[in-house]
């Protein structure tokens, strides 16, 4: 029998839902809830015997086994709970939420309930991570020791300058709404979680930029364009914009590894760059994509080198090189037989927590913040998988 699945928001990132439609091959999507009108006619239009509501009440209300979270982020943990307290399965889309008091009452209601949650931090499942992660844990440049990542993000200002990623009451940041995917991905390669964290960063280019508008009803892929260039050229950015478009972060984990995160959001390309440097070599890639580079040196040099190895980033079908439909698949066979994944709520939880303790150094005098741990009581239950409890 297919696993029912509701639908909480259907804007930009609610597309994801689709993977989950599988009429007869064990999931439908047999709900979608939005308060937006264009939302709930894509809706009807994607899933035309669904039932499609403005109402959270309604929707969780209608049976359904999992819902799956797509939200603006400041709103994940206000539908995710009710959904949990519920005993519905949850998948929240990443960043988990945007406080960590939110993203520890999340992981405490679903300790508490049993309901299962997944949060859904889709690189984890990208093949050239998944190839970095695999030649680390082979031991091919021995013990790791630092992590770098450049991240050149040059769709920032189509992507999160022009509607409510820019307002830091909605996002926080940038750090923590695109960065906890490099954060989460930083902590992974290395094997542990950031516990002190020193940032510096700025408004650099887009505060200036006085061209303003609301842009209420429509989504990025309303204005996005390879012809918005220059950044100094941009127009009809959000009212508010208030975070940061250049942020570099020093984190120390806590198990020894540095790790250093550099984001800026007016590059003219768009990729991230990992170096990954080990007791006995280090690996990096060029490209981030289906066919990219990741290279691996392992032997001594007198200088710059060709690398001793490389390896091809293989194909992968879909969005995110393939990673959406393996992460949907992942949350769909979780729902059905619990056990652990290759995503964490744990470590999401962390990469929030990093982030948002980077971005109160930058905004405060650069120094060095501690990063609050985890009650080790739910770090042991998400780790362990969320094992169900015997009924008494």
């Amino acid at each position: 029998m297919d696993l029912t699945i509701g639908v909480i928001g259907f804007g930009q990132r609610g597309r994801l839902a689709l993977e989950a439609h599988r009429p007869g091959d064990g999931s439908r999507v047999v709900a979608v809830c939005d308060p937006s009108e264009r939302s709930r006619a894509e809706a009807r239009e994607a899933f035309p015997e669904a039932l499609v509501t403005a109402s959270l009440d309604e929707l969780l209300g209608s049976g359904v086994d999992a819902v799956m979270v797509f939200t603006p982020d400041d709103q994940h943990a206000a539908v995710a709970i009710p959904a949990l307290e519920a005993g519905i399965a949850v998948f929240c889309e990443k960043p988990m939420a945007i406080s960590i008091d939110d993203c520890d009452r999340m992981l405490a209601v679903a300790h508490r309930t049993g309901s299962r949650l997944y949060v859904g931090h889709n690189m984890r499942h990208m093949p050239v991570v998944s190839l970095m992660r695999r030649l680390i844990r082979e031991g091919r440049i021995g013990e790791v020791k630092a992590v770098w990542c450049r991240h050149f993000v040059g769709h920032g200002g189509d992507y999160y300058f022009k509607d409510w990623h820019a307002d830091r009451s909605k996002s926080v940041g940038l750090l923590l709404q695109k960065g906890a995917h490099d954060i989460d991905v930083i902590h992974w390669l290395a094997g542990g979680y950031s516990t002190r964290v020193q940032a510096i960063g700025s408004l650099s280019v887009y505060g200036d930029i006085a061209d303003r508008r609301d842009r209420s009803g429509e989504r990025m892929r309303d204005w996005f364009s390879l012809d918005n260039w220059p950044p100094t050229a941009a127009e009809g950015l959000n009212p508010v914009v208030d975070v940061e478009d250049i942020s570099q972060v020093n984190m120390v984990l806590g198990n020894g590894v540095l790790a250093s995160y550099q984001q800026c959001h007016f590059t003219p390309d768009y990729w991230r760059n990992y170096t990954v440097i080990g007791t006995e070599g280090r690996i990096e890639n060029l490209g981030d994509e289906s066919g990219a580079e990741v290279r691996l040196w392992n032997r001594r040099h007198q200088g710059a080198a060709p690398a001793d190895e490389t390896f091809i980033v293989p194909e992968g079908e879909g969005g995110h090189g393939g990673a959406d439909a393996i992460l949907v698949a992942e949350f769909l066979s979780f729902v059905r037989g619990g056990g652990v994944t290759e995503t964490s709520p744990v470590a999401a939880r962390n990469a929030v927590a990093a982030g948002i303790v980077a971005t109160a150094s930058i905004r405060g005098d650069g120094g060095a913040l501690p990063v609050p741990p985890l009650d080790p009581e739910l770090v042991a239950y998400f780790d362990a998988g969320q094992p169900q409890r015997e009924s008494v």
